[in-house]
């Protein structure tokens, strides 16, 4: 149908992706290139959003309809976005071990010449993890990509005991929050497969 809008994702993350394809969604992808380091005195909140923001101008015109989004761990009121290295992918874990974080997840949309940002916040716990799960998980090399180094979707899964709110979110895409902003904006599903 030709009628049917096109949804932007400005994303490389093939987490983002895959969650707009599970709800019948294929969106054209565009690759931002943003700085993602943390302004002084920025709050988890302040930071995804103005990411996600940022990202969406980055590769979305005036005219398009597209979507962005960026993700955090909080622990302590620290920050913990992708570990540079195994050894601070290790570390990240051995904080987490045995207790509850926050994910913080950052969404934009533009519509037009519109535009629109939330953020939501999931509580996760994990059980305690022993020093060879870790060292093993870190050599699987899944965590060195994820903000928190690990992936719920993926062999972190076994690390979480609990989920308090979105768990699309934790994977890196409210996917019932990014629609309903596209409502807020005017647009809804379907959308026009995007072009590759």
């Amino acid at each position: 149908m030709a009628d049917r809008p096109r949804l932007i994702l400005a994303s490389g993350s093939p987490r983002r992706l895959d969650l707009l394809r599970a709800r019948g969604i294929e969106p054209e992808v565009r690759v931002p290139d943003v700085d993602e380091s943390i302004l002084p005195n920025e709050t988890p909140t302040m930071l995804v959003t103005r990411l996600a923001v940022d990202k969406l101008r980055a590769v979305v015109g005036p005219g398009e309809i597209g979507l962005a989004a960026d993700t955090v761990v909080v622990v302590d009121d620290d920050i913990l976005g992708k570990p540079v290295d195994a050894d601070e992918a290790a570390t990240m874990l051995r904080r987490l071990s045995g207790r509850s974080h926050t994910v913080v997840g950052g969404l934009a949309a533009r519509v037009g010449a519109n535009e629109a940002s939330a953020s939501l916040s999931t509580a996760v716990t994990f059980r305690d993890l022993a020093d060879d799960e870790i060292a093993a998980y870190v050599v699987s090399g899944e965590p060195m990509d994820k903000a928190g180094a690990y992936a719920i979707q993926g062999g972190g899964a076994a690390f979480v005991t609990e989920v308090a709110g979105d768990h699309d979110n934790v994977v890196g895409l409210s996917v019932g929050g990014a629609l309903e902003l596209l409502g807020v904006l005017g647009v809804r599903p379907p959308f026009a497969p995007g072009r590759p």
